[in-house]
């Protein structure tokens, strides 16, 4: 009644295996690079005139898509799960978003149309 074994090596880490420090690290330092450069565009380029506010925009809405790739690829595991779940969640996400800027768009549309008034 006493003998209990418990074996937890066969718990199965497989799905942390293609992730291992160095990547970790160099994920860090692509998502620090990432940010070290909106910072640069926020508090100097736009500032001196050396960006549009409307380029700098677009800017950071293209450095911080790229920036939730990298936290939903590694550090959520995405990139190493199987490429029907990859589309699964890649198309909604494309949907939510084309669906969003079709709200902004018609809302500023609106909002325009209705100064007239």
């Amino acid at each position: 009644m006493s003998e209990h074994n418990v074996h937890t090596s066969e718990h199965g880490h497989e799905e942390h295996a293609g992730l291992s420090k160095g990547k970790i690290w160099k994920v860090f330092g692509i998502l620090l690079l990432i940010t070290v450069i909106e910072f640069i565009i926020a508090l100097i380029m736009i500032p001196k005139g050396l960006m549009t506010q409307h380029i700098g925009n677009y800017v950071y809405i293209v450095l911080t898509l790229l920036k939730a790739f990298y936290i939903v690829a590694y550090f959520m595991h995405l990139k190493y799960e199987k490429l029907g779940l990859q589309l699964a969640l890649t198309v909604s996400f494309i949907f939510i978003i084309y669906f969003i800027v079709l709200m902004l768009i018609e809302g500023g549309f609106i909002f325009h149309h209705s100064q007239n008034f």
